[in-house]
């Protein structure tokens, strides 16, 4: 069984409605398609604390959350768009994954490699793409792989107050977008489960 994990970036904590768990919800319906069992989780309602350990101590939250992190093939950033850029939530979960960098699994790799990752972003001002451009780099930096279009976005009429999930219904270019990053992502989380990438040399 592939599995997958939504990380919610919002700013909201539960249970305020939020845009970014609309698309998400979205995504992790549409890997369901391809046979991937995913869980959504909201960022902002656990202790995340900044820094770039695996533990930061003092009562941090992020261990457990990393251990959901670490068990799930595919992982899926979810963030809203503040003044053109993540949610500070995001910038965070990044940060907390850059620990993995000094990790490896028994054949010397990084413990990310062959997880793969795709990303969401709401927001009624511009900066999807440039956002999604950032996570991509991040995510693949830190050993996550990501499939041929694994983003999907909305982006709402500038300087108004309409949010995603105000809408009656998905547009079609979302709902479009959102069944490719599954249909790509899912095929790529497969193939990897059954061909590792090459370890380095000994």
């Amino acid at each position: 069984m592939v599995t997958a994990l939504a990380l919610n970036c919002t700013l909201k904590p539960s249970p305020s409605e939020s845009s970014t768990g609309v698309i998400l919800d979205l995504v992790l319906t549409e890997l369901a398609k391809h046979g991937v069992e995913g869980e959504h989780v909201r960022v902002v309602d656990h202790d995340v604390r900044p820094g770039v350990e695996a533990d930061m101590g003092d009562g941090d939250e992020w261990p457990k959350l990393r251990e959901r992190v670490l068990a799930a093939d595919i992982l899926i950033v979810g963030t809203p768009t503040w003044m053109g850029h993540m949610s500070s939530i995001a910038q965070r979960v990044l940060e907390r994954l850059d620990a993995e960098l000094s990790e490896t699994d028994a054949d010397g790799r990084p413990i990310l490699t062959g997880k793969v990752a795709a990303t969401a972003v709401v927001g009624n001002e511009d900066g999807a793409h440039k956002i999604t451009a950032d996570l991509y780099q991040a995510l693949v930096d830190v050993g996550y792989s990501v499939a041929a279009q694994a983003g999907t976005y909305w982006n709402g009429e500038a300087m108004h107050t309409v949010d995603f999930k105000d809408l009656d219904e998905t547009p079609q270019e979302v709902a479009d977008a959102t069944a490719t990053l599954a249909r790509n992502t899912a095929h790529l989380a497969k193939l990897l489960a059954e061909q590792q990438y090459p370890a380095p040399p000994a």
